[in-house]
């Protein structure tokens, strides 16, 4: 095993590295206490090799690999990548260039959504991972030898998932069939958090201007809290107080001490001063009422007369993507079916590409009464007729 703890090593392992068609990546990290994912450990393989780094180690500088992460030569390999991914735009300010996640392959070969690393490595190796160590904390130091061997079988065994994931995409002509989802997890806007805009991934009900109102500038607050002081948003305060603040928007100390859940302590504390502070300037300068109208957009609802002809369409989803192997979540969301039935075809990425030769085209028969599903019962299977 080959334990990486110094620049030197790295930059001589990473030589190496560069010379390689693909390279499989895994990272280890710690964030309970913490805004940003602490980096704690590197897991770094190819095909004919792989190495543990260690980031804690002192005096390690990580530039060598990142030079590679930023490499378009280069394939990245990650499974379920997106914490990863997370944790180096958050050290580079940069997302890795050239990513191939086999999560994301996965569906493309037909195995279930969102399969986890065990099952795709037992599904296509036949090996069983140990996952004794999978609770560790990996900032203690040192690491024990199982603790390792654990940590290096997630770019080891990775190297055999990529090749047959790669190779079976190619071989049925599925390689761009990921285009749109790794696209999607490369997004820069995925990683890049604007405290103004943190208001939006909260999940709520109300929709008034001065709900709203509140509920942004307090938002804002905490993100913007948050990261200066590498503390996770629920330990300032967590997302249902924040709601109750924004619903009772209480103008005095008093008031805010009466909002459900609010700890006592918090609302006579430095806290309870600078919420209030919030709340006055969301007051002197709330939401414009079009971005209030504009709020949680309701979802494209499905006339009730038209509700078994979305059934319909979930039905036909489910059997093409039987028939290709696929899985129906990579195909298309009940949003979409919503959109080819509202005849809002900007609103769906099924009518077009393959989507729409598996799938989409199908569909588009099936609203316009062209099409017939029926049980054939000497096949023992569904058919499928154009009429």
């Amino acid at each position: 095993m080959i334990l990486i703890d110094t620049t030197e090593k790295l930059q001589e392992f990473c030589t190496v590295l560069n010379k390689q068609p693909f390279i499989t990546v895994d990272s280890e990290f710690i964030r309970e206490k913490t805004y940003y994912p602490k980096l704690c450990l590197l897991q770094l393989g190819y095909d004919g090799g792989a190495a543990i780094v260690d980031p804690l180690a002192e005096g390690l500088n990580l530039t060598p690999f990142f030079s590679i992460l930023d490499n378009p030569e280069i394939i990245k390999v990650f499974h379920s990548g997106r914490q990863d991914i997370e944790i180096f735009y958050n050290l580079t300010g940069k997302v890795p260039q050239n990513v191939f996640d086999t999560q994301i392959a996965a569906m493309v070969c037909g195995f279930p959504d969102n399969i986890g690393y065990g099952n795709l490595v037992r599904a296509v190796t036949g090996v069983d991972l140990d996952k004794s160590c999978r609770l560790t904390d990996w900032s203690i130091r040192p690491l024990d030898t199982d603790q390792l061997h654990y940590a290096l079988h997630d770019v080891t065994y990775l190297v055999d998932c990529y090749k047959f994931l790669y190779d079976k995409m190619q071989k049925e002509n599925r390689l761009h069939w990921t285009d749109e989802e790794t696209a999607a997890l490369c997004a820069e806007s995925c990683y890049k958090i604007e405290p103004e805009k943190a208001w939006l991934r909260i999940k709520h009900n109300v929709h008034s201007q001065r709900f709203l109102s509140a509920l942004k500038y307090l938002a804002s607050w905490r993100e913007e809290r948050a990261q200066k002081y590498d503390t996770p948003r629920s330990g300032i305060l967590k997302d249902d107080v924040l709601l109750n603040i924004a619903s009772s928007f209480p103008k005095t100390l008093d008031e805010l001490k009466q909002v459900r859940n609010l700890k006592q302590e918090i609302a006579k504390g430095k806290l309870g001063t600078e919420i209030m502070e919030v709340l006055q300037e969301a007051r002197r300068n709330p939401l414009p009422t079009e971005v209030c109208r504009q709020d949680r957009k309701s979802e494209m609802s499905v006339p009730n007369h038209e509700q078994s002809l979305f059934e319909m369409l979930r039905l036909l989803l489910k059997i093409k993507s039987q028939e290709n192997n696929v899985s129906v979540r990579l195909v298309a969301s009940d949003t979409d079916l919503r959109a080819i039935i509202l005849n809002q075809p900007q609103n769906t990425k099924v009518l077009s590409g393959w989507r729409y030769d598996i799938f989409g085209q199908a569909a588009e028969h099936l609203c316009k009464g062209q099409l017939a599903i029926s049980y054939n019962p000497k096949k023992k299977c569904i058919d499928v007729t154009q009429i």
